[in-house]
C-alpha cells in the first residue's frame, strides 16, 4: 500500500512540473513579445516545440487565459490580449498596493544582506537600462522588490505581485523598447536608503511613488 502511494504522489508532481513548465516558457514569449498580441496560439504546436502531452499545454492555456495573457473562445480560437492600458493601470494600483504592503512589513525585519541584494539588483538594473538591455533591466528590478515581497512572508501579496506583474511588463517591455531612461534607478536608491535606515514610512513613500509612475506608462500615447 505505501509503495502505491508513492507512485501517485510521484505521477502527480511530474504531471504539476509540466504543467508549471509549459506555462512559464508561454507565459515569458508573451511578455518578451515573441508571441505578438492577437497571435492565435495552438495547443498541438505548442505541444510539438515543447516536447510535451497536450494536456500540460492546455492547463497552461487555461492559466493564462485567467490571467488576462490569452482570451479564448470555445471551439474557435485562443489567443494572445493585446495590450489594454486601463487593464495595465488597474495591474500596477494592485501590484503597486502589494509592494507597499510588502515594504511596511519587510522593512523591520531587513538584515545587512537584505540590504546589499537590493544594492547590487539596482547596479545591475542601471547597467542593464544604459546597456539597452530590457531581459536584464526587468530581471533586476523583480530582484530588488522580490527582497521586500520574501522578506515580508506574505504569500497571498507574492501571489498576486506574480499573477498581475506580466501584465505591466508587457507594456514595459514596450516602453523601453522605445528608449527607455534609468529613472527609476534614484528611485532605487532613495528606497534602499530608506531600507538601510529602518524607515518604514520613507520606503512606503518612495514604492508608493515607484509604482505610480508604472501606472502612468498606460497613460502615454503610443
Amino acid at each position: 500500500m505505501t509503495s502505491n502511494i508513492s507512485v501517485v504522489t510521484l505521477r502527480s508532481v511530474s504531471r504539476t512540473l509540466l504543467r508549471d513548465q509549459a506555462y512559464l516558457m508561454i507565459r515569458d514569449a508573451i511578455v518578451a513579445g515573441e508571441i505578438e498580441p492577437g497571435a492565435v496560439v495552438r495547443d498541438g504546436d505548442f505541444a510539438e516545440r515543447l516536447g510535451l502531452s497536450r494536456a500540460p499545454v492546455r492547463e497552461a492555456f487555461s492559466r493564462l487565459v485567467d490571467e488576462g495573457l490569452l482570451e479564448s473562445k470555445p471551439q474557435s480560437y485562443t489567443r494572445v490580449t493585446p495590450v489594454v492600458a486601463a487593464e495595465v493601470r488597474d495591474a500596477a494600483a494592485v501590484v503597486g498596493a502589494m509592494h507597499e504592503l510588502a515594504a511596511r512589513v519587510a522593512v523591520p525585519r531587513l538584515g545587512a544582506a537584505d540590504v546589499e541584494v537590493m544594492r547590487a539588483a539596482n547596479t545591475r538594473f542601471a547597467h542593464a537600462v544604459r546597456a539597452g538591455d530590457v531581459d536584464g533591466a526587468l530581471r533586476a528590478d523583480d530582484e530588488l522588490h522580490g527582497v521586500l515581497v520574501r522578506v515580508s512572508g506574505n504569500r497571498a501579496a507574492a501571489a498576486t505581485v506574480a499573477r498581475y506583474t506580466p501584465l505591466i511588463r508587457r507594456l514595459e517591455r514596450r516602453r523601453f523598447g522605445e528608449g527607455g531612461t534609468c529613472r527609476s534607478a534614484g528611485l532605487h536608491e532613495r528606497l534602499i536608503e530608506a531600507c538601510a535606515d529602518g524607515d518604514v514610512d520613507e520606503a512606503v513613500r518612495v514604492t508608493a511613488e515607484i509604482w505610480r509612475g508604472l501606472e502612468g506608462l498606460a497613460d502615454r500615447p503610443d
